[in-house]
């Protein structure tokens, strides 16, 4: 109590409040632009965060992380093109409510359904991390092993596009987080005889590359159409008490399960969204109505999307292991800080854990807040030129790789990996598996390692630990699970038709 009442005094300093409020209103601004996301913004800051200290950083960082999964409602409701992944369902009755002349109203239950959302996730972020890390102190080295393998093929199993493209994308990620010195041996492996891949691959130019740089070039190939949307209101924006009430039901349900699905390493604010919708709709008194304009699908996808954010972050205090795209830029956060997420969190930096579960609240608040206020000037930044736009972000890349270490090779490796972000978007390789297992990789490596010393050499825990065996077999079942279905229609299980029915069918 004592740890959390002084993180809350912390966060209110004027510092990190200040960086809250501009980590927030930035997070919203990128949110509503279609193609901008917050990850690149969290790329673009790492660099920054390396002259902080870690709390003042993680303020910035997951305030970011807040208002851009919720910025992306704007668009969503007024253009019909959602500025995040995470708010695509939000345009199926966003932009219908919005215009059938009840803008404001639309606005202010998904402003409203985010708050809420956010606010249950992180009450069962205080509540769980605790107890699942010290469960977690309880694993041995191939549990935690085990562990690892088994998020790292959920990752690839679920993530977007074809599960071989996933698959192959972490086996990219792992082969760059390779390089260096061997631990071990303490000789350089795989470094080609380049003096600057002694210390690796930097994650920093990686991420930037990756994420921002290479999304930027991307976007560049798609014409600037400056989309025809509605006009933003204030009228009807603050939801009253009745409908509070009147919604909490669903407001509930739908953040419970975008917390719960936050959890899974992998999964995210897309798939939470969609559920909670799918679930809305089903026990909907009134399910025709969704797709036209229903309070209910606005509520349920804003809840659930922003609800992922705390479930996400129960994984990565709990046990370090980051569960979407922005919880690894989190994760290389600390990293710069020589600090490692994971069960021994709360024991080595109580204080770090306790700043990010008050930011993540007042982080919440703000964004409530910000949105409330700005929401007319925001819808406004699409109009934005896109030549004016992508230049200012590429500078900022070049910037923003060289400052890290006042090195040109870090500035031709985020160019390379820019270039890498770029590819993988044209061929439809998801680069979160990559970016997850080039973290995760030497941290399984190391637990491996750590496990065959403490053996002597023998791999026999890996067949023989009820808890490991159990992990690894989860991670085959998942493997081959994409099959199943497939091969359920051979055998002769399909629908009548000759054709596995879609649930999306009507």
């Amino acid at each position: 109590m004592e740890y959390m009442l002084n993180a809350f005094l912390f966060v209110l300093t004027p510092l990190p409040l200040f960086l809250m409020i501009v980590g927030v209103s930035a997070g919203v601004f990128v949110g509503a632009i279609p193609g901008l996301t917050g990850t690149m913004l969290i790329a673009l800051c790492l660099p920054l965060t390396f002259f902080m200290t870690p709390e003042t950083a993680i303020v910035l960082l997951i305030s970011i992380y807040i208002g851009a999964i919720s910025g992306g409602l704007i668009t969503a409701t007024l253009l019909k093109m959602p500025g995040t992944e995470a708010a695509i369902m939000t345009t199926l009755d966003g932009f219908p409510m919005a215009s059938s002349g009840r803008p404001g109203r639309a606005l202010g239950l998904g402003i409203g359904g985010s708050f809420i959302g956010g606010v249950i996730s992180w009450i069962a972020l205080v509540l769980l991390a605790k107890p699942l890390s010290i469960w977690a102190t309880q694993f041995s080295a191939f549990n935690y092993f085990a562990l690892i393998v088994m998020a790292l093929v959920l990752i690839a199993v679920i993530s977007q596009g074809s599960m071989v493209k996933g698959i192959l994308a972490a086996f990219i990620g792992a082969l760059l987080s390779l390089p260096g010195i061997d631990p071990s041996s303490g000789s350089p492996r795989l470094t080609f005889g380049l003096v600057e891949l002694n210390g690796g691959v930097d994650p920093i130019p990686m991420f930037i590359g990756l994420f921002a740089l290479g999304t930027v070039l991307n976007d560049m190939l798609d014409r600037d159409n400056a989309p025809k949307g509605v006009e933003a209101s204030r009228s009807g924006i603050l939801m009253s008490v009745k409908d509070y009430t009147k919604h909490g039901v669903n407001l509930i349900r739908s953040s419970v399960i975008g917390t719960w699905i936050g959890l899974l390493p992998g999964v995210g604010a897309v798939i939470g969204s969609m559920v909670a919708y799918s679930v809305a709709k089903s026990v909907s008194k009134t399910p025709e109505e969704f797709g036209t304009g229903s309070e209910e699908g606005i509520i349920a996808s804003e809840a659930a999307n922003n609800a992922t954010i705390g479930g996400a972050m129960i994984p990565l205090i709990a046990l370090g292991l980051p569960g979407s795209l922005n919880n690894v830029l989190l994760l290389a956060a600390l990293l710069i800080h020589s600090i490692q997420p994971g069960p021994l969190l709360f024991v080595n930096n109580p204080e770090l854990v306790y700043t990010l579960m008050a930011a993540m609240f007042m982080a919440n608040i703000v964004m409530f807040v910000v949105m409330i206020i700005s929401v007319r000037w925001v819808s406004k930044i699409n109009k934005i030129p896109r030549s004016v736009l992508f230049p200012i972000i590429i500078v900022s890349c070049i910037v923003g790789g060289f400052a890290y270490n006042n090195s040109f090779a870090d500035v031709w490796a985020l160019i390379g990996f820019g270039v890498l972000g770029f590819l993988m978007e044209r061929g439809g390789f998801p680069k979160g598996p990559m970016a997850i297992s080039f973290i995760l990789i030497p941290l399984a490596e190391q637990k491996l390692r750590t496990g065959l010393q403490i053996t002597g050499g023998s791999w026999s825990p890996l067949y023989s630990d009820p808890l490991t065996v159990i992990m690894l077999l989860i991670a085959i079942a998942m493997l081959f699970l994409p099959y199943f279905g497939k091969l359920k229609a051979k055998l002769g299980f399909a629908g009548s038709n000759g054709h596995t029915p879609d649930p999306t069918e009507e």
